[in-house]
């Protein structure tokens, strides 16, 4: 029996609010998607006019159903491409998130600068993307993110 003052919970509306946290607290837990990359032909090609120093660009590309996250950055006048993917935590296909100057792992939560992002913490590091630059642009060969579509 209910207390005075104390309302009773419906069964279907405890139910809708367990789903609704549930759903919410899953939504937290997958790594977001970003903007899809400038293509030209069978290349990502990013203007790298829209790099600023130190801040990684992130960008998702379709394919096969999964999505390849990237990002691209500018370190010490050096453009460098990352897949969006650790190499320790990538099973649990959560990423990086870009703080005040750092890289954060989602999955286990460490943390590095990002002109440190080449060595990382032990074994979390972000994977290596080859590119090169032509004509101003940074060029990532699609087949390239394709390979490691097993990642995402």
């Amino acid at each position: 029996m209910a207390s005075a003052g104390v309302p009773r919970l419906r069964p279907l509306r405890t139910v809708c609010l367990f789903a609704a946290l549930f759903s919410l607290l899953i939504a937290c837990t997958k790594q977001p998607g970003y903007q899809e990359p400038p293509l030209t032909g069978r290349d990502v090609a990013v203007d790298v006019k829209m790099l600023r120093p130190g801040v990684p660009l992130f960008f998702t590309y379709r394919y096969e159903g999964k999505k390849i996250s990237f990002f691209v950055v500018r370190v010490d006048g050096r453009i460098l491409s990352f897949l969006d993917a650790c190499a320790r935590c990538y099973p649990a296909r959560l990423g990086y998130r870009f703080e005040d100057g750092y890289l954060v792992c989602r999955e286990c939560s460490v943390k590095y600068a990002v002109g440190d992002m080449e060595k990382g913490v032990g074994s979390c590091f972000p994977l290596r993307v080859e590119g090169r630059l032509r004509d101003g642009h940074y060029l990532i060969p699609l087949s390239t993110l394709e390979e490691n579509a097993d990642k995402f």
